[in-house]
């Protein structure tokens, strides 16, 4: 299989990493997939999409910054030894003084992620999704997609915000309470709008943004394996990411959970433009 294009290289020249600002990593990752597969063919699907992307996003140039993307992940083997090959790669790019970009594959990739981040100081994540991710094990496996937020909590101590969950089991939702988890779900969004404060006051300064595209209605992002009715609106979205990198600093992002289907253009397109979106919104913030 040939190799998929950098990001929005039909707007950018090849970048040396060096002068870049944001990595883009592809994680090919399909573990523990539960309901719908192909999450392993994200990161490709998105990086195609991105050529059709505008480098104009509305408001700003973020390819300025520059963007650089490097290989694929190597996701053969065990559960554990991608995860360390993930915090390798993001190990790389935090030495050149770069942004992580994390393209998914399955939501189990993250943690890869803070790992390497923690080893540089606190931080929080703030999280778009449909679910929880907050139980202990999923069939067996505490790495599951499905366990990634736990994972964070419990072997990171890191804290977590929640964004346009409406699909949790029990565990979870007593396991929010206990832990100390804040969430806005998507009930809550639907029924009293997006709130001027978004985070708590005592959130941390630096934050990590995880976004699951299933948080996303099925109306934006169809091609997902769980799609789950009654998810954010694309601007609603971009709202919240607005509203909770002010006056923050973004220490990383994942886009994540992408499962392309046969003839839908339109999720692969609207996953690249999330992720060039919060480049945008990055790239204004430290402006």
């Amino acid at each position: 299989m040939p190799m998929p294009p950098d990001f929005l290289a039909s707007e950018l020249d090849h970048c040396d990493p060096e002068r870049s600002f944001f990595h883009v990593i592809p994680v090919p990752m399909e573990a523990s997939v539960s309901y719908g597969g192909g999450t392993a063919l994200g990161p490709a699907a998105i990086l195609e999409a991105s050529q059709q992307l505008e480098a104009w996003d509305g408001r700003s140039l973020p390819l300025e910054r520059g963007i650089h993307t490097t290989a694929p992940v190597d996701c053969s083997g065990t559960g554990e030894t991608v995860l360390d090959r993930i915090t390798a790669r993001t190990e790389e790019t935090l030495a050149m003084g770069a942004l992580p970009v994390a393209l998914g594959g399955e939501h189990a990739l993250t943690l890869g992620l803070l790992r390497a981040l923690k080893r540089r100081g606190d931080f929080g994540i703030v999280q778009f999704d449909a679910h929880a991710d907050l139980r202990d094990e999923y069939e067996g496996n505490p790495f599951s997609h499905a366990c990634v937020m736990r994972r964070a909590i419990d072997e990171l101590g890191l804290p977590v915000f929640q964004l346009g969950v409406r699909a949790l089991c029990r565990e979870e939702h007593l396991f929010r309470s206990r832990a100390g988890v804040g969430f806005l779900d998507a009930r809550t969004l639907y029924e009293r709008g997006i709130p001027d404060e978004l985070l708590p006051r005592d959130f941390p300064e630096r934050i990590y943004i995880s976004f699951d595209v299933d948080g996303l209605d099925p109306s934006v992002i169809r091609a997902t394996g769980t799609p789950v009715p009654g998810g954010l609106s694309w601007h609603d979205s971009l709202t919240l990411v607005e509203k909770a990198v002010s006056g923050r600093t973004v220490v990383g992002f994942d886009v994540v959970e992408l499962a392309p289907s046969s003839g839908d253009h339109a999720s692969d397109f609207a996953a690249a433009q999330l992720v060039y979106a919060i480049m945008g919104i990055v790239h204004r913030g430290r402006q």
